[in-house]
């Protein structure tokens, strides 16, 4: 163990130290200050004769004559199956009054990547109870799908209920997933102390803490701490999908606190800013996070992300949506004008989008007809969109009776299909009958995109038409 009394600048979240030979990258550092406390850091940045490390308790009463250690190792999370019903702060120790944590063993929270040739291609469902996602954007075992969302909007509360819902079907001839748990990591970012008793008295009230380890990093704690929140909550991620056997499910908010600690700690390093201000290497430090979800061959466990990131000034051009929106398979949009109009959750499904959504749905578990009725539906609330402007211009009038009906159609969907409160739990069957009982609002030739023998099936005849004809005929 080295030690030096050389710290020769303090700025902000960083600490630079004189060295007489060099020291590992992100190696962790105790600094003791002279009355005594001791905080963590880790190494930053490391050359011949200095270092700068980030303090993740941040660096006031810190001065020249502390004393800085070096302990030849990088920082692991103390991982144990006993996590789960735990709370944890930003830098992975207990926060909930419980025990002290008897880690089986303690893993880097960095990770291992998994080997592109090693690596299962997702395919397998997992149902969050909420239609406008299992319906219409599918989240698959192994994926990483994002939820894009500005300041004001319900982010929290969707993230509590898909934290809360979350499940993984058992399949229903042969399904090999028999005896694979399902979990949840729910990592906190910048959130306030109001946001994080709300987290925390709804994972209480549910129950939905028994199956989950909360990580928790407010917004007065230093930004720096923020940058190992998530690493702490993949690496235990990790440990449970992949050495127990868990499908687990990381949900992490909000991914733009997290992007501003990287531009705080890179102003503090005076480093050439890039769009924006952000640091230019962010895109390659949100892919070494988002990455770390998948499936390995010949491991029944797998680790499937939902990040959740504040579009500032609602501009999906911003550079962590972007960034994030190449590294990911699809997004989730959170659209403010629903969000007004009271729909809950107020998901808008036009602009997003589940890439893996065709390979986890169809035969089996979730309906041959999930990705017609999905492929209709899109269609049908497209059209009933681009009529809603038409509409503005010539009137209800001016159109056609196919026309209204789909108006009728868009307004039903928002109201009855994306509109299910926060905590309603839709199973996918629910889901697809709900969506056949809209698709039956239109004629039977507008159905395009359904095959004739499903629609045979499922298609609902107007019983008040029918009552009318028969009406007729009997007269």
């Amino acid at each position: 163990m080295k030690e030096y009394q050389t710290i020769t600048e303090i700025s902000g979240p960083l600490v630079f130290v004189e060295t007489d030979e060099p020291v590992g990258y992100d190696e962790i550092v105790e600094i003791e200050t002279g009355d005594g406390q001791t905080r963590r850091g880790q190494v930053l940045e490391s050359a011949s004769d200095y270092v700068a490390i980030q303090v993740f308790e941040g660096t006031e009463g810190i001065d020249r004559d502390a004393s800085v250690r070096f302990l030849g190792e990088t920082m692991k999370m103390p991982v144990t199956e006993d996590l789960l019903g735990r709370v944890m702060d930003g830098t992975g120790q207990p926060i909930d009054g419980g025990p002290e944590i008897v880690p089986d063993d303690r893993q880097d929270i960095v990770g291992a990547a998994i080997n592109p040739y090693s690596r299962e291609y997702p395919e397998e469902f997992i149902q969050t109870g909420v239609s406008a996602i299992d319906g219409m954007n599918t989240l698959v075992r192994g994926q990483k799908l994002p939820i894009f969302s500005a300041s004001g909007l319900p982010h929290n509360d969707l993230a509590l209920q898909i934290a809360r819902q979350a499940s993984v079907p058992e399949e229903e001839e042969g399904g090999d997933e028999e005896g694979s748990e399902f979990a949840v990591i729910f990592g906190a970012m910048g959130i306030t102390a109001e946001e994080a008793n709300e987290f925390m008295d709804d994972f209480e009230r549910t129950g939905a803490l028994e199956r989950s380890v909360v990580f928790m990093n407010l917004a007065d704690d230093p930004a720096v701490e923020r940058t190992i929140t998530p690493r702490l909550a993949l690496t235990t991620a990790e440990y449970l999908a992949f050495e127990k056997d868990y499908h687990v499910l990381v949900i992490l908010t909000d991914m733009t606190n997290y992007c501003e600690a990287l531009r705080e700690i890179g102003a503090a390093r005076e480093e050439v800013p890039g769009r924006r201000g952000y640091p230019g290497y962010m895109y390659t430090d949100l892919a070494q996070l988002y990455e770390r979800a998948g499936r390995i061959e010949g491991r029944e466990g797998s680790v499937t992300q939902i990040p959740i990131l504040t579009m500032p000034g609602d501009d999906d051009t911003h550079p962590i949506p972007d960034l994030t929106g190449y590294i990911t398979e699809g997004q989730i949009y959170i659209d403010r004008d629903l969000n007004s109009q009271g729909v809950q959750p107020p998901i808008n499904v036009l602009p997003s989008l589940s890439r893996l959504m065709d390979d986890g749905i169809g035969e089996g578990l979730t309906r041959a007809d999930h990705a017609d009725v999905k492929d209709q539906i899109f269609a049908a609330y497209a059209e009933g969109e681009d009529l809603r402007d038409l509409v503005n211009i010539v009137g209800r009038e001016a159109l056609s009776e196919l026309d209204n009906k789909y108006l009728d159609f868009a307004d039903r969907f928002e109201d009855e299909f994306v509109d299910q409160g926060f905590d309603t739990n839709r199973d996918i069957d629910d889901t697809l009958e709900l969506g056949w009982d809209l698709l039956s609002m239109l004629p039977k030739d507008a159905l395009n995109r359904i095959d004739e023998d499903l629609i045979e099936e499922h298609y609902r005849e107007d019983e008040t038409a029918e009552s009318a004809d028969e009406e007729a005929v009997e007269a």
